[in-house]
């Protein structure tokens, strides 16, 4: 199966030096997120995210842990990005992205990360929390691409994502990974200080999958292209899974690869909730999955026997 990555032909064509531009521009007067600080980034300012000009990385490496189209023999180029435009409270991966566990990169230093993983053999480039963080992963991009990098770029989200920010990324991520974690406002008021996250989690699921469409699998059951959503179930059905999976069946498609995620565990500030002072039990995890059946999902990821830190 022949394939190329985007970003390759926006590079050719000089579009994703536009795109770069675009997006930089943003940081002066910061809406990439729904957050909407409006603060200058550029002059040092931090807004939700506590991110100013430089992006912040925590971690990168070949990961095994993610989905089975992303692992192959090699692993997923996993780049863990600080900081984060969400904050749920039962965060897996708390001391990255509330505490900023992390050091600044330069846009250099970020392009020798991304061809350092395709180096490793990894099958592509995942970057881990990036909403916040979309000017300087594009440009770095750029500078890779022109040093080499082919291999499919993941942009693995919260799903908290404008809309906008999306369509400046059109033509530059192959893969879209978006979590839908909340269906109820109520609760993603609580749980991430942002009620309006169904409602932008869905719009932004619609936009990534109109310009990726549904999840492309070569034939080596490596992914390269399309739309692979997460939901991790929550206990006492905090996170909504039915009506979630009708959405990704009737609203997107019913070939959208899901991951029903079994992993939850009382992570950073889960104690705050009663009912998150516990890991999920079987019974619900399979409820869930009979929730994505019976919405007519039938591409779902395979159960991990092990956790996930996500």
């Amino acid at each position: 199966m022949n394939f190329r990555s985007a970003y390759l032909d926006s590079l050719e064509n000089g579009s994703l030096q536009a795109k770069i531009e675009k997006a930089e521009a943003c940081l002066s007067n910061c809406k990439l997120c729904p957050r909407q600080c409006g603060v200058n980034r550029l002059e040092g300012q931090t807004g939700f995210c506590k991110t100013g000009r430089q992006a912040m990385v925590s971690s990168y490496g070949p990961h095994h842990g993610e989905e089975k189209p992303l692992v192959g023999r090699h692993g997923s180029g996993t780049i863990f990005l600080a900081r984060c435009n969400l904050l749920c409270i039962f965060c897996q991966n708390y001391e990255i992205s509330h505490l900023g566990e992390g050091q600044p990169v330069s846009t250099g230093q970020l392009a020798d990360i991304m061809l350092e993983l395709q180096d490793y053999g990894c099958h592509n480039i995942n970057f881990v929390t990036p909403s916040h963080v979309v000017p300087q992963i594009m440009a770095a991009v750029k500078i890779a691409a022109e040093n080499g990098l082919m291999v499919p770029l993941i942009y693995n989200t919260g799903g908290y994502d404008t809309v906008d920010t999306i369509n400046m990324l059109d033509g530059v991520i192959d893969i879209y990974m978006p979590d839908f974690k909340f269906w109820n406002p109520g609760v993603a008021e609580q749980l991430c200080n942002a009620a309006n996250y169904p409602s932008v989690a869905r719009d932004a699921i619609v936009a990534m999958h109109s310009q990726v469409g549904d999840l492309l699998i070569n034939e080596d059951g490596i992914a390269l292209h399309g739309l692979l959503v997460r939901h991790l179930v929550l206990p006492d059905n905090l996170a909504g899974t039915e009506p979630v999976m009708e959405f990704l069946a009737n609203k997107i498609s019913r070939n959208t690869y899901v991951n029903v995620m079994s992993q939850y565990r009382p992570c950073g500030d889960a104690i705050q909730v009663e009912a998150l002072s516990r890991s999920i039990e079987q019974k619900e995890y399979r409820q869930a999955l009979e929730f994505a059946r019976k919405a007519g999902l039938q591409r779902l990821d395979r159960p991990r026997r092990v956790f996930l830190f996500w």
